[in-house]
């Protein structure tokens, strides 16, 4: 239960990015299957080099930011569909992360990481290392909400929701889409190199199918606590991804089978973008019967 909720905390770094692209420029950035894993394998090889742990962390948002970078120029300006962009960065970042990691996989055993001082102070694996987990996390989800409402975040934000209103008014799209996916891409490898140094080891195939974690961190936090301010918005995602580890957690503890993880990751995206179609039936259902209903009352007043 402690790991499910230190993982999902993890994870929630991974979703600010995620968010940052999806609900921020609206846009659906698959390179993050490739930069997390690049986050963490280079991170695991600067550690195992004899790097600092935090300055091998460090880098593994330099070289999402980098991913970022790729998928924003293909797509602003290569002229290429921003799918089909993040997916050939994607592939050509599945080869390039075996380069780096000189293999499929990577173990950090007898490596000092950046949890090595809480788990030498005991302090991982309880109430505590959870504590404080969650404190970096959500200091990182206001230094986001901060960037966002600076006049370069609300550039972005302005690009995302009326890309021809903003470019009237003489803001470069190209450049602040760009930015968006590298800084997305940055934190999404950020969130590689923290999971690797947690589980212990860094795999060719740690980012299959991330960006349905983290679609689905981004869509449940946000169905459960809402969206209607930035803060909240941003805040939402994180909780989305403890309730996401948090659901996998239960769902493996009822016995389903570990390769059926992806399947059931699957339906809860589908279900949370359901969702509100649900519940504005219900309200359209609803409505009509109170009208009705008033109308009779009428009519036996009248009556």
């Amino acid at each position: 239960m402690i790991g499910a909720l230190e993982l999902g905390i993890l994870y929630g770094v991974m979703a600010l990015g995620v968010y940052l692209t999806f609900r921020v420029l609206n846009f659906a950035d698959l390179t993050v299957d490739g930069s997390f894993t690049t986050g963490g394998g280079t991170a695991a090889v600067l550690i195992v080099a004899g790097w600092n742990p935090f300055a091998a962390t460090a880098m593994g948002f330099v070289v999402g930011f980098a991913a970022g970078i790729i998928t924003g120029l293909l797509h602003t300006k290569g002229g290429i569909d921003g799918l089909l962009a993040g997916i050939l960065t994607q592939i050509g970042l599945w080869s390039i992360n075996l380069r780096i990691m000189g293999g499929a996989n990577l173990p950090l055993l007898r490596q000092d990481t950046v949890f090595t001082p809480l788990r030498d102070a005991k302090i991982m694996g309880t109430w505590g290392g959870v504590a404080l987990l969650a404190a970096v996390v959500i200091a990182l989800a206001f230094i986001v909400y901060w960037f966002l409402t600076t006049d370069l975040g609300l550039s972005i934000r302005a690009t995302g929701d009326n890309d021809p209103m903003i470019t009237s008014f003489g803001v470069n799209t190209d450049n602040t889409k760009i930015l968006a996916l590298a800084l997305s891409n940055g934190l999404v490898g950020t969130a590689g190199a923290l999971v690797a140094q947690y589980q212990g080891f860094a795999d060719i195939s740690m980012g299959i199918g991330l960006i349905v974690v983290g679609l689905a961190s981004v869509i449940v936090g946000q169905a459960v606590i809402g969206q209607s301010r930035l803060l909240q918005a941003i805040l939402a995602v994180v909780v989305g991804a403890v309730l996401y580890r948090l659901i996998i957690f239960a769902a493996l503890q009822v016995g389903l089978n570990p390769n059926d993880m992806k399947l059931v990751s699957a339906v809860l995206v589908v279900l949370a973008l359901l969702l509100p179609k649900f519940q504005a039936m219900g309200k359209g259902v609803g409505k009509p019967g109170k009208k009705a209903s008033s109308i009779s009352e009428k009519k036996a007043v009248h009556a």
